[in-house]
Formats: C-alpha cells, structure tokens, sequence
C-alpha cells in the first residue's frame, strides 16, 4: 500500500487548494525521496524538463495565441453577429445566440473559460437588457462555454491524442459530432426554458435568406480558421503544429487588415496571454509526465486495468464506471488537470476492453467538461459567479436543467459508437 501513497498526497494536496502543478511536483518529490531513492534526483529532474520536448505541443501555444487574438481582432463580434442573424429570431433570443456564439468561438477560442468571460462581460449585459435574469444569464453563459474545448481546436483535445497516441487530426474530426450534439440539446433546453418563462424574441422576425447569405459573407474570414485547419489536416496540406502557426499569421491579418481592430498596442497584450497561458498549461503537462513516471514504475495503470477486467468484462458497464469517476473527479479538480492524471491510467484499460481509443477521447472530452460546470469546484461555475458577483446558490438553481441535457448528450456518446464518431464515419471510416 506504500506505493499508493503519492496518489493520497495528490489527492490531499488538490483539497488543501494547492495548484495542481505543485500537487503534482510535490507527490512526485515525495515517491523519488521517500519511496524509491535509488534513482538518482538528477534523472528525475531530465524527466521533468524532456517531457514537453515534443513537437506536437507546439500546437499549444500557437492555439492559445489565435484565442488571445480573437479578443481584440473584431473576430468574435462577427460570429456573434452571425449567430444573432440565424437565431435571434426565435425564442429566447439572445439565450440561443449565446450558445450558437459559443458552439462558433469554440473552432478559434478552444477554451471554456476564455469563452465564459468573453460572453460574460458581451453577452450578459445585453441579456439582461433585454430582461433576462442575471443567473439564468450566466448559467446559459457557463453551460454553453462547455462546448468551446469540444469544438476543434480545444486544447484538451490536442493533449488526449498525445496522451493516447491518436493523430490529432482524427481527433479534431471526431469532436465536431458530441460538440454539435452538445449544441442542440443545449439550445432545446433554452427553447423549453423560453417557452415556460415567455421569453421575447431578439430580432423581431426570421432573417431573410439574403440577410443571412450576406452575414455569412461578412464573418466568412472568421470562419476560414476552424473549418481550413481541419480541411488542411485532412488533405494533409499540414500538420497540427503548423495548422496552429498558420491560423496565427491568418487571425493576425483578418485583424489587422479585413476587420482593422487589432492594433499594434494590443500585441504585447495578446503576448503576455499566450505565455501565462501556455506557461500553466505546459507546467501541468511536464508535472503529471513525471507523476505518470512514478505511476508506470509502479505498474499502477496495469493493476488498475487488471481491477477492472476482474470487477467485470461488460464494455458497457466500465464505461459507466468511467463516467461516474470522471463525473466525481471533475467535480473536485480542472478539467485538463484530471486529463493528464486520468488518462494514462484509463486508457490502457479502455484498450482491454477493446473499445476505441478515439470514441473513449469523446467520453473523456464531454465528461470532463460537465464537471466544469458542477460544485463545489467547476471553473466555468466560478469564472461567471466571479466576474458576474452571481451568488453560487443562485447559479446553481438556474444551471441544472443545462447539466441534465449535457448528461443526456453523455450517454449517448457513451452508448453508441457511431453517434460519438459520426462525422469521421462520414468522411470514410475512423
């Protein structure tokens, strides 16, 4: 049981709300000094600094960056202009642009977070304008935003297929499905919710086909981003590192040159953004790299698949255990933090059952993004309470029937493989 007791130190260290890297360094310190000291500190330190030399993490900082861009490139409000000309019609108004707007900013954001602020400081305002609640406003803010890391190219996205050794571009095809899934079921919750509470409409009538055609033409370079890195993946044309270097210079220039809103003060801004942000997330990723060097000396993965194959050797039934860990975890620790722990312990097992490594990504994906919406813990839950001052309490009594709806899309993606992996089947296979 003494090899376990790095794991209860993580585990200890997370609810001290130590941040996640140091949980992660100081379990890790503890096994190498206290457990087994015959490996020498200074290969536990190369571990630690060769980890992220790899060349496909490159695509972490270039995807951060084009989110950091969209802030102040004018990109954002012309999807949202988009999203209010092809909803706003209907009811709810506003409720549905927020979740279209997020379900778009997803393809160039790729962050929940990023996206929750975003519309928290846009959108809300004008929702509650237009009478909307405050905490329904920002339940519908929160709940959509877990669709932005769903929607390539998140960059949870990009870590799962280094973690389980998929290419990254069969992933980015296989979120678009739970991604739209999630999106319509969310936008038939606000439907239900509008209906229920008489909710106004934001545009007075149903946009004329010339109107949308026009608007499509107007946010068509905002759109060029997400849909050429795929079709470029696809093709082959280039890899995801370079699909993210090319959607940097290209948000550049729609910001600069079509849009004119990106200034040359707002460079070392959007800088400082990509550094913090690719600084934390790489921190993570080099940290959980040598705690998962300690759990693959340990044999620790092994014995937990063994564990599972003996409780039982039903697919189904170890994908619902899957969910109900991941569901319970996520409520406790980030999301991406519990990607990197989690999945090179799961994944080997997941393989034993002989389930898709690309169809369990998409279960791993959607529960871990769920969690970011439930207490005690979820970061989008905190993100808009902070920025919003929205009294948890409240927030809460608003954001469940968008938590059902979002489970409800979960174990469809759980249940069927080609619901989960539609769009990859459609272009021919996974």
């Amino acid at each position: 049981m003494i090899k376990f007791l790095p794991v209860i130190i993580l585990f200890v260290l997370f609810f001290l709300e130590v941040p996640i890297a140091f949980s992660l360094m100081g379990a890790s310190l503890f096994y190498f000094i206290f457990i087994n000291n015959t490996m020498p500190m200074e290969m536990v330190i190369q571990q630690f600094v060769t980890s992220i030399e790899s060349f496909p993490y490159l695509a972490v900082p270039f995807f951060i960056m084009v989110g950091a861009v969209m802030n102040y490139s004018g990109i954002s409000e012309a999807l949202m202009d988009l999203a209010n000309i092809l909803v706003g019609h209907t009811r709810g108004g506003l409720a549905q642009v927020n979740v279209l707007l997020s379900a778009l900013m997803g393809g160039i954001s790729g962050s929940a977070n990023a996206d929750a602020a975003m519309q928290s400081k846009m959108l809300v305002p004008e929702m509650t304008k237009k009478g909307f609640s405050l905490e329904f406003s920002g339940a519908v803010t929160a709940a959509s935003s877990a669709v932005s890391p769903v929607i390539p190219p998140g960059t949870n996205l990009i870590l799962f297929s280094i973690i389980a050794g998929i290419p990254v571009g069969s992933m980015f095809l296989a979120a678009y499905g739970p991604g739209i899934l999630m999106t319509i079921a969310m936008m038939i919750t606000v439907q239900i919710i509008a209906i229920k509470r008489n909710f106004s409409p934001n545009l007075e009538r149903r946009a004329t086909a010339i109107e949308v055609l026009k608007q499509i033409l107007k946010s068509s370079w905002a759109l060029v981003i997400p849909f050429g890195i795929i079709m470029g993946m696809r093709t082959g044309a280039f890899t995801p590192t370079e699909a993210g270097a090319i959607a940097v210079v290209f948000s550049l220039f729609v910001g600069f040159l079509i849009y004119k809103k990106l200034e040359v003060k707002h460079l070392g801004i959007v800088l400082m953004d990509t550094v913090k942000s690719t600084g934390s997330v790489l921190l993570i990723i080099a940290s959980a790299k040598v705690f998962g060097y300690y759990l693959t000396l340990e044999m620790i993965p092994q014995e937990i698949t063994q564990a599972l194959v003996n409780f039982t050797d039903s697919p189904l039934v170890f994908l619902l255990l899957v969910n109900l860990l991941l569901l319970i975890i996520c409520m406790f620790i980030e999301g991406g933090a519990a990607l990197v722990i989690l999945a090179p312990l799961l994944v080997p097992a997941a393989t034993q059952f002989g389930i898709n490594t690309l169809h369990f990504g998409m279960i791993f994906i959607v529960n871990i993004m769920i969690g970011g919406l439930t207490p005690p813990f979820g970061s989008m839950m905190f993100t808009v309470c902070s920025i919003l001052d929205l009294k948890m309490e409240k927030f809460i009594k608003e954001v469940w029937p968008f938590i059902v709806c979002l489970l409800i899309v979960l174990f469809m993606v759980t249940f069927s493989e080609k619901i989960a992996l539609f769009v990859p089947l459609m272009f021919g296979g996974v």
